[in-house]
This record gives structure tokens, sequence and C-alpha cells, in this order.
């Protein structure tokens, strides 16, 4: 910066004098709170039960202005207290029981057939003839039109109920996990072969990680498709499990108990979800994404 001062005798001079510059560490924060500008910015915390906390706020508040017909939608307290008395009585807990026996068996066949299918697919030509135009039409088939048929096949017990939720649970995690096979870069696959790397070598440190992302997300609408599934299935030829007291709860007009049931099964649902999602971070901490 130049400043002109004029001396008494009349002659003028220039000085020149620094301009103050931020240190590079400075400069370089204010950089990054730039560019952090256009990130969501920092996780909430407990921010994903502040949607449900927000309804049952207004669901509590409806209740007690007296806007919501009691027969029809109970207040949450009176949802509550049937479900303290049905845990008390031991029929709540022995109906959480069968419909995690029966939601996890189906999971678990799911799971494997759709990891399988998805590598069988996606790292071989022939076995992506032979496999996925299959899974293609078995995935433009209603999942719940097939029960007249799997009860035919299985009989009405509990062997074609994990069948469907096993279907209902493989199809998304091989799509998922098939679209992000067949996504990896090329590039990488000519570096491996440059770099010499096996079969094994290759699917364990290319093929592996670059379908994680996918299969992740496959995970996570399967594990909401098999409680999706389970509410449906537990009311056909059931004696115990949340669907068939649901179902049992319709017949009396008791709507308490049927939230009741609702209630759990959003539960399990939140919490498989989430612990799906931890489970995402943790495997997947390598990534920079919005999300961390």
């Amino acid at each position: 910066m130049t400043a002109v001062t004029t001396t008494p005798t009349g002659t003028t001079t220039e000085t020149t004098t620094a301009t103050p510059t931020a240190p590079p560490a400075v400069e370089e924060e204010h950089q990054v709170r730039r560019r952090r500008r256009l990130s969501p910015g920092k996780r909430l915390p407990a921010g994903r039960i502040a949607g449900p906390l927000l309804v049952l706020a207004l669901w509590a508040a409806a209740s007690a202005a007296g806007q919501l017909d009691p027969g029809a939608i109970p207040a949450p307290w009176t949802v509550v207290e049937t479900g303290i008395r049905l845990w008390t009585e031991g029929t709540l807990p022995n109906d959480v029981l069968t419909s995690l026996g029966r939601a996890g068996a189906g999971f678990a066949i799911g799971l494997t057939a759709g990891i399988v299918l998805a590598l069988a697919s996606g790292l071989s030509r022939i076995g992506e003839a032979l496999i996925d135009g299959s899974v293609q039409l078995n995935r433009a088939v209603p999942t719940l039109g097939l029960i007249p048929l799997f009860i035919l096949w299985l009989g009405i017990g509990e062997t074609f109920k994990i069948a469907i939720i096993a279907i209902v649970v493989y199809v998304p995690i091989y799509l998922n996990t098939h679209a992000a096979l067949s996504g990896i870069d090329h590039r990488f696959v000519e570096l491996a072969e440059v770099q010499g790397l096996s079969r094994s070598a290759f699917v364990r440190q290319v093929v592996v990680p670059g379908a994680l992302p996918g299969f992740f997300v496959g995970l996570r609408l399967g594990v909401t498709g098999s409680w999706l599934g389970l509410v449906v299935l537990e009311q056909i030829n059931a004696t115990s499990g949340l669907g068939y007291m649901m179902f049992q709860a319709q017949n009396y007009g008791r709507t308490d108990v049927i939230l009741v049931g609702l209630v759990v099964y959003g539960l399990f649902g939140l919490v498989s979800d989430t612990a799906v999602r931890a489970i995402e971070r943790r495997v997947l901490s390598w990534r920079r994404t919005l999300s961390s």
C-alpha cells in the first residue's frame, strides 16, 4: 500500500507499506469454511428419531385436545398401557419371538441367495445370461401374488412364509449388488491385469470394495422388506406372531392392540436399519461422502 505525504517545504514523498496478510493457517481455515457451506453440515445427535418424536408429539397433542376419535385412533398413553398389559400377560413376548424367528430365517436365506446370485451374475457373462433375466422376471412379478402358488407347493405352514420373505429379501440385494459390480470402472480391471493379480486377489481387492456401497443399499431395502412381508404373511393361517395378534384384534375392533403391533413393527424396522447403517459407516469409513 502506497501513502503520499507532504513535507513542510512543499515536497511530496511516497511511502510504501506492506499490506498485512493472513497467516497460511488462517487462510486455509477460511477456505475450509467456504467449502463447508455447500455440505449438509454436521450430523445432528439422535437426528433420526427427531421425526418420529415430532409425530408422537402431534399425536399426543391432538388426542389431548379431543381432535381424534379414541375408538379409531387411541391416545399414545392408551397404546402404551395396552402394550404393557400384553407384555405382562405373556402374549406380546411370544408373538415377538415368533415374528423374529420367521423374519430371521427368511432374511438369512434371502441374504445368502442374493449375494451368491449377484456374484455369479456380475463376475461371469455365462452367469449373467443364466441368472439376470430370471431375477428380472421375478422382480416384475408381485411377490405377494406368489402366495397362493407357494401354499400349493409348500403347504400352509411356516415353510411358505419363510420362502416368501426370502424372495422379498434377495431381490433388492441382488439388484443393487449386481448394479454395483457392473458399475466398477474398467480401468481398475486393466490395472489389476497389469499388476498381475490373481482371480481371487482381484475379487478381494477390487470387486468386493467396489460392490460394498451397492450391497449395503440392497441390504437396507432387504431388511425393510422382510418386515413388510411379515405383516401380510402372519395373517394367513398363523396361530402366533404380531400379524396374527393384529388380525385377531381387528375382529374384535381393538385398535389399541393393532397400534401396538404397528409400533413394534416400526421399532424393529428402525433398529435393524440403524444397525445396518452403523455397520455400513464402519466398513466404508474410507469413503468421503456427504453423510460422513
